[in-house]
């Protein structure tokens, strides 16, 4: 499952959720507002920096939007 942690004000999150609506791929949004998804995101990544991609089934962390957008076409 993919899960992408998201601040809603940016716009490096704003283009990966762009992209992810053209898909037909399942994915989670976490917004790290909410004190749970950052401490998740900080346990995941080690920084705070958004937005965050996890893919579980593959065990795959990345930051960088042009970067997680490239790993998500692969899919």
């Amino acid at each position: 499952m993919i899960s992408l942690f998201i601040l809603p004000t940016c716009p490096y999150c704003r283009k990966v959720l762009n992209y992810l609506d053209t898909t037909d791929l399942k994915y989670n949004i976490l917004n790290i507002d909410e004190k749970i998804n950052y401490d998740e995101m900080m346990r995941l990544g080690g920084k705070r920096q958004v937005p965050l991609l996890f893919d579980s089934d593959n065990n795959v962390v990345m930051y960088e939007s042009a970067d997680i957008i490239e790993y998500l076409k692969t899919l």
